[in-house]
């Protein structure tokens, strides 16, 4: 079993930090928002989108699939009272030449891997979208 660790503490009344590693986050904790910080909710958003940045690095070896790059984005619907998440969408945008069926396939091994979107899924609605990058059509998510 893989266990992760990560640690913050607050700067002052306008954010605080979080470390991992070598790495050192800003967090944005103060109540106006500030633009130069991940909220918590955008901290969740760009979990998710890491993990599936992530998952597609593991099994684009494995599946022999050619890329020039990728890009995600994702939309969170927040409730007010009690405050959580109701659901995430993303659009995974693929620079690629493998044909659709391919691209089928990666999308459903970056689903079915996942370990924060799958986490994520069990817990609220997870949906979206794969499309190469020059496509204007969407393929579904399963």
């Amino acid at each position: 079993m893989l266990e992760y660790s990560v640690s913050a503490h607050r700067v002052d009344s306008h954010g605080g930090e979080a470390r991992a590693k070598d790495a050192v986050l800003i967090l944005d904790t103060d109540l106006a928002g500030r633009p130069d910080a991940f909220n918590p909710a955008e901290l969740f958003l760009a979990s998710i989108a890491a993990c599936m940045l992530k998952g597609i690095e593991r099994v684009t070896p494995l599946l022999g699939f050619q890329l020039r790059g990728v890009s995600v984005s994702l939309q969170g619907a927040r409730q007010d009272a009690p405050p959580k998440m109701l659901s995430v969408t993303y659009d995974l945008v693929v620079d690629t030449d493998e044909p659709d069926a391919r691209l089928d396939l990666l999308h459903k091994n970056v689903r079915k891997y996942g370990t924060i979107s799958n986490t994520v899924a069990a817990a609220l609605d997870l949906q979206g979208t794969i499309r190469r990058k020059s496509d204007s059509h969407n393929l579904e998510s399963k």
